[in-house]
Protein backbone atom coordinates (compact mmCIF):
# COMPACT_ATOMS: atom_id res chain seq x y z
CA UNK A 1 0.00 0.00 0.00
CA UNK A 2 2.81 2.38 0.94
CA UNK A 3 4.55 1.64 -2.40
CA UNK A 4 1.33 2.51 -4.25
CA UNK A 5 1.06 5.79 -2.35
CA UNK A 6 4.66 6.64 -3.22
CA UNK A 7 4.06 5.87 -6.89
CA UNK A 8 0.88 7.95 -6.85
CA UNK A 9 2.72 10.88 -5.24
CA UNK A 10 5.52 10.70 -7.79
CA UNK A 11 3.01 10.49 -10.65
CA UNK A 12 1.08 13.45 -9.26
CA UNK A 13 4.27 15.51 -8.91
CA UNK A 14 5.35 14.71 -12.46
CA UNK A 15 1.91 15.63 -13.80
CA UNK A 16 2.00 18.91 -11.87
CA UNK A 17 5.47 19.69 -13.24
CA UNK A 18 4.28 18.93 -16.78
CA UNK A 19 1.29 21.26 -16.38
CA UNK A 20 3.56 23.98 -14.97
CA UNK A 21 5.95 23.63 -17.93
CA UNK A 22 3.04 23.77 -20.36
CA UNK A 23 1.81 26.99 -18.72
CA UNK A 24 5.13 28.71 -19.29
CA UNK A 25 6.00 30.68 -22.41
CA UNK A 26 7.73 28.27 -24.80
CA UNK A 27 10.93 29.83 -26.17
CA UNK A 28 13.57 28.39 -28.51
CA UNK A 29 17.07 29.92 -28.54
CA UNK A 30 19.69 29.18 -31.15
CA UNK A 31 22.80 28.83 -28.94
CA UNK A 32 23.94 28.83 -25.33
CA UNK A 33 24.82 32.53 -24.95
CA UNK A 34 21.35 33.59 -26.12
CA UNK A 35 19.78 30.93 -23.91
CA UNK A 36 21.44 32.44 -20.84
CA UNK A 37 20.52 36.03 -21.74
CA UNK A 38 16.92 34.94 -22.31
CA UNK A 39 16.83 33.03 -19.02
CA UNK A 40 18.10 36.09 -17.14
CA UNK A 41 15.18 38.13 -18.48
CA UNK A 42 12.48 35.47 -18.56
CA UNK A 43 13.17 33.75 -15.26
CA UNK A 44 10.52 31.28 -14.12
CA UNK A 45 7.92 32.50 -16.61
CA UNK A 46 9.54 30.82 -19.63
CA UNK A 47 10.55 27.35 -20.76
CA UNK A 48 13.67 27.42 -22.96
CA UNK A 49 14.61 24.84 -25.58
CA UNK A 50 18.16 25.65 -26.66
CA UNK A 51 19.64 24.24 -29.84
CA UNK A 52 23.46 24.57 -29.79
CA UNK A 53 24.60 23.72 -26.28
CA UNK A 54 27.64 24.58 -24.15
CA UNK A 55 31.09 24.06 -25.72
CA UNK A 56 29.43 23.35 -29.09
CA UNK A 57 30.13 25.14 -32.37
CA UNK A 58 27.16 27.01 -33.86
CA UNK A 59 29.05 27.58 -37.13
CA UNK A 60 29.01 23.87 -37.97
CA UNK A 61 25.79 22.82 -36.20
CA UNK A 62 23.33 20.47 -37.88
CA UNK A 63 19.74 20.63 -36.52
CA UNK A 64 18.07 17.50 -35.15
CA UNK A 65 14.46 16.24 -35.37
CA UNK A 66 14.01 17.41 -31.76
CA UNK A 67 14.95 20.93 -32.86
CA UNK A 68 12.22 20.84 -35.48
CA UNK A 69 9.68 19.66 -32.88
CA UNK A 70 10.71 22.46 -30.54
CA UNK A 71 10.12 25.07 -33.26
CA UNK A 72 6.61 23.77 -33.82
CA UNK A 73 5.60 24.18 -30.16
CA UNK A 74 7.44 27.46 -29.57
CA UNK A 75 5.77 30.85 -29.24
CA UNK A 76 9.05 32.73 -29.62
CA UNK A 77 12.29 31.84 -31.44
CA UNK A 78 15.32 33.95 -30.59
CA UNK A 79 18.29 33.96 -32.95
CA UNK A 80 21.46 36.01 -33.15
CA UNK A 81 21.14 37.03 -36.79
CA UNK A 82 23.91 38.65 -38.86
CA UNK A 83 24.30 35.35 -40.73
CA UNK A 84 25.33 33.42 -37.62
CA UNK A 85 22.83 30.57 -37.88
CA UNK A 86 21.65 30.02 -41.50
CA UNK A 87 20.69 26.46 -40.54
CA UNK A 88 18.01 27.92 -38.24
CA UNK A 89 16.56 30.09 -41.00
CA UNK A 90 16.25 26.99 -43.19
CA UNK A 91 14.60 25.04 -40.37
CA UNK A 92 12.09 27.81 -39.67
CA UNK A 93 11.12 27.78 -43.35
CA UNK A 94 10.85 24.00 -43.62
CA UNK A 95 8.79 23.53 -40.43
CA UNK A 96 6.48 26.45 -41.24
CA UNK A 97 6.39 27.25 -37.52
CA UNK A 98 3.95 29.91 -36.38
CA UNK A 99 6.35 31.19 -33.71
CA UNK A 100 7.55 34.78 -33.73
CA UNK A 101 11.20 34.90 -34.84
CA UNK A 102 13.21 37.54 -32.99
CA UNK A 103 16.67 38.75 -34.05
CA UNK A 104 18.54 39.57 -30.85
CA UNK A 105 21.17 41.64 -32.69
CA UNK A 106 18.59 44.02 -34.21
CA UNK A 107 19.99 47.55 -34.10
CA UNK A 108 23.65 46.51 -34.03
CA UNK A 109 25.91 48.38 -36.44
CA UNK A 110 27.73 45.37 -37.92
CA UNK A 111 31.41 45.13 -38.59
CA UNK A 112 32.13 43.81 -42.06
CA UNK A 113 34.79 41.27 -42.88
CA UNK A 114 36.29 39.71 -45.98
CA UNK A 115 35.65 35.97 -46.08
CA UNK A 116 36.97 34.13 -49.15
CA UNK A 117 36.58 37.26 -51.25
CA UNK A 118 33.07 38.10 -50.01
CA UNK A 119 32.19 40.98 -47.70
CA UNK A 120 30.00 39.65 -44.90
CA UNK A 121 28.78 40.94 -41.52
CA UNK A 122 30.64 39.78 -38.42
CA UNK A 123 27.95 38.01 -36.32
CA UNK A 124 29.85 37.97 -32.98
CA UNK A 125 28.34 41.27 -31.81
CA UNK A 126 27.77 40.16 -28.19
CA UNK A 127 31.46 40.65 -27.37
CA UNK A 128 30.89 44.42 -27.28
CA UNK A 129 28.76 45.02 -24.19
CA UNK A 130 27.21 48.10 -25.78
CA UNK A 131 25.69 45.64 -28.26
CA UNK A 132 24.73 43.27 -25.44
CA UNK A 133 22.44 46.01 -24.12
CA UNK A 134 20.63 45.91 -27.48
CA UNK A 135 20.36 42.11 -27.23
CA UNK A 136 18.79 42.30 -23.77
CA UNK A 137 16.34 45.02 -24.80
CA UNK A 138 15.28 43.07 -27.90
CA UNK A 139 14.77 39.90 -25.88
CA UNK A 140 12.80 41.79 -23.22
CA UNK A 141 10.48 43.37 -25.81
CA UNK A 142 9.88 39.96 -27.44
CA UNK A 143 8.94 38.27 -24.16
CA UNK A 144 6.62 41.12 -23.18
CA UNK A 145 4.90 41.02 -26.58
CA UNK A 146 4.35 37.26 -26.27
CA UNK A 147 3.39 37.32 -22.58
CA UNK A 148 2.16 40.77 -21.54
CA UNK A 149 0.71 39.45 -18.28
CA UNK A 150 4.26 39.16 -16.89
CA UNK A 151 5.53 42.46 -18.29
CA UNK A 152 6.52 43.88 -14.89
CA UNK A 153 8.68 40.85 -14.04
CA UNK A 154 10.39 40.87 -17.43
CA UNK A 155 11.17 44.57 -17.08
CA UNK A 156 12.50 44.11 -13.55
CA UNK A 157 14.68 41.14 -14.50
CA UNK A 158 15.96 43.01 -17.53
CA UNK A 159 17.02 46.03 -15.48
CA UNK A 160 18.79 43.87 -12.89
CA UNK A 161 20.66 42.10 -15.67
CA UNK A 162 21.54 45.36 -17.45
CA UNK A 163 22.98 46.73 -14.21
CA UNK A 164 25.41 43.81 -14.23
CA UNK A 165 26.24 44.52 -17.89
CA UNK A 166 26.93 48.18 -17.04
CA UNK A 167 29.25 47.12 -14.20
CA UNK A 168 31.23 44.93 -16.60
CA UNK A 169 31.29 47.70 -19.19
CA UNK A 170 32.97 50.04 -16.70
CA UNK A 171 35.45 47.31 -15.68
CA UNK A 172 36.35 46.56 -19.31
CA UNK A 173 36.90 50.23 -20.06
CA UNK A 174 39.21 50.58 -17.06
CA UNK A 175 41.26 47.43 -17.72
CA UNK A 176 41.46 47.15 -21.50
CA UNK A 177 41.70 50.90 -21.90
CA UNK A 178 44.88 50.90 -19.81
CA UNK A 179 46.83 48.29 -21.78
CA UNK A 180 50.26 49.41 -23.05
CA UNK A 181 50.19 50.39 -26.77
CA UNK A 182 52.65 47.63 -27.70
CA UNK A 183 50.51 44.92 -26.05
CA UNK A 184 47.40 45.31 -28.19
CA UNK A 185 47.92 42.52 -30.74
CA UNK A 186 46.46 39.08 -30.04
CA UNK A 187 46.01 35.79 -31.94
CA UNK A 188 42.90 33.62 -31.38
CA UNK A 189 41.63 30.46 -33.07
CA UNK A 190 39.00 32.19 -35.23
CA UNK A 191 38.01 35.80 -35.75
CA UNK A 192 35.32 36.05 -33.07
CA UNK A 193 36.52 39.03 -31.03
CA UNK A 194 36.46 41.83 -33.59
CA UNK A 195 33.75 43.80 -31.77
CA UNK A 196 35.72 43.62 -28.53
CA UNK A 197 38.84 44.75 -30.37
CA UNK A 198 36.96 47.58 -32.06
CA UNK A 199 35.65 48.83 -28.71
CA UNK A 200 39.03 48.92 -26.97
CA UNK A 201 41.62 49.32 -29.71
CA UNK A 202 42.90 45.73 -29.68
CA UNK A 203 43.98 43.98 -32.89
CA UNK A 204 42.76 40.35 -32.92
CA UNK A 205 44.29 38.10 -35.60
CA UNK A 206 43.08 34.59 -36.40
CA UNK A 207 44.13 31.75 -38.74
CA UNK A 208 40.53 30.71 -39.47
CA UNK A 209 38.69 33.93 -40.28
CA UNK A 210 35.09 34.46 -39.19
CA UNK A 211 33.82 30.91 -39.43
CA UNK A 212 35.21 27.69 -38.04
CA UNK A 213 34.01 25.69 -41.04
CA UNK A 214 37.14 26.18 -43.15
CA UNK A 215 40.63 25.09 -42.11
CA UNK A 216 43.41 27.57 -42.92
CA UNK A 217 45.93 26.62 -45.60
CA UNK A 218 49.61 26.05 -44.84
CA UNK A 219 50.41 29.32 -46.64
CA UNK A 220 47.91 31.24 -44.49
CA UNK A 221 49.38 29.78 -41.30
CA UNK A 222 52.92 30.62 -42.46
CA UNK A 223 51.87 34.19 -43.27
CA UNK A 224 50.31 34.57 -39.83
CA UNK A 225 53.47 33.29 -38.12
CA UNK A 226 55.53 35.84 -40.09
CA UNK A 227 53.10 38.59 -39.12
CA UNK A 228 53.29 37.62 -35.45
CA UNK A 229 57.08 37.82 -35.52
CA UNK A 230 57.14 41.14 -37.37
CA UNK A 231 54.53 42.85 -35.20
CA UNK A 232 55.79 41.30 -31.94
CA UNK A 233 52.44 39.83 -30.90
CA UNK A 234 52.34 39.39 -27.14
CA UNK A 235 50.16 36.30 -26.75
CA UNK A 236 48.21 33.52 -28.45
CA UNK A 237 44.88 32.47 -26.92
CA UNK A 238 43.05 29.14 -27.18
CA UNK A 239 39.26 28.83 -27.46
CA UNK A 240 37.04 26.46 -25.50
CA UNK A 241 35.35 24.96 -28.58
CA UNK A 242 38.42 24.52 -30.78
CA UNK A 243 41.26 22.01 -31.11
CA UNK A 244 44.26 23.79 -29.60
CA UNK A 245 46.96 22.02 -31.62
CA UNK A 246 47.14 24.55 -34.45
CA UNK A 247 47.51 27.52 -32.11
CA UNK A 248 50.16 25.69 -30.09
CA UNK A 249 52.09 25.15 -33.33
CA UNK A 250 51.72 28.84 -34.20
CA UNK A 251 52.90 29.88 -30.74
CA UNK A 252 55.90 27.53 -30.88
CA UNK A 253 57.01 28.71 -34.33
CA UNK A 254 56.38 32.42 -33.77
CA UNK A 255 57.77 32.76 -30.27
CA UNK A 256 54.52 34.16 -28.81
CA UNK A 257 53.44 32.73 -25.47
CA UNK A 258 50.12 31.01 -24.69
CA UNK A 259 48.01 33.58 -22.87
CA UNK A 260 45.24 31.22 -21.78
CA UNK A 261 41.80 30.14 -22.97
CA UNK A 262 39.11 32.51 -24.21
CA UNK A 263 35.42 31.75 -24.60
CA UNK A 264 33.93 32.97 -27.86
CA UNK A 265 30.76 31.39 -29.28
CA UNK A 266 29.65 29.10 -26.47
CA UNK A 267 29.26 28.89 -22.72
CA UNK A 268 30.61 25.98 -20.67
CA UNK A 269 28.55 23.48 -18.69
CA UNK A 270 30.16 24.61 -15.43
CA UNK A 271 32.72 27.07 -14.13
CA UNK A 272 33.06 30.85 -14.56
CA UNK A 273 32.03 30.82 -18.23
CA UNK A 274 28.73 28.98 -17.64
CA UNK A 275 26.88 32.33 -17.88
CA UNK A 276 27.39 35.15 -20.36
CA UNK A 277 28.47 37.69 -17.75
CA UNK A 278 30.83 35.09 -16.30
CA UNK A 279 32.21 34.42 -19.79
CA UNK A 280 32.83 38.09 -20.46
CA UNK A 281 34.46 38.73 -17.08
CA UNK A 282 36.67 35.65 -17.45
CA UNK A 283 37.80 36.74 -20.94
CA UNK A 284 38.41 40.27 -19.68
CA UNK A 285 40.58 39.14 -16.79
CA UNK A 286 42.46 36.59 -18.93
CA UNK A 287 43.29 39.22 -21.54
CA UNK A 288 44.28 41.79 -18.94
CA UNK A 289 46.50 39.38 -16.98
CA UNK A 290 48.35 38.35 -20.16
CA UNK A 291 48.67 41.78 -21.76
CA UNK A 292 49.09 44.24 -18.89
CA UNK A 293 52.66 43.16 -18.18
CA UNK A 294 55.45 45.12 -19.92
Amino acid sequence: MRALLVLFSVSLALSFATVQAADKLQVVTSFSILADMTHQVGGDHIQISNMVGPDADAHTYEPTPDDAKALLTAKVIIKNGLGFEPWLDRLVTSTETKATVVTASKGVIPRTMDEDGDTIPDPHAWHNLANTELYVNNITKALIAADPANKADYQHNSQVYLNEIYRLLAEAKAKLGSLPPGNRRIVTSHDAFGYLGQAYGIDFMAPQGLSTERDPSAAEVAALITQIRQTKVKAVFMENMKDARLLKQIADESGAHIGGTLYSDALTTEGPASTFTGLFEYNLNTLYDALSKP
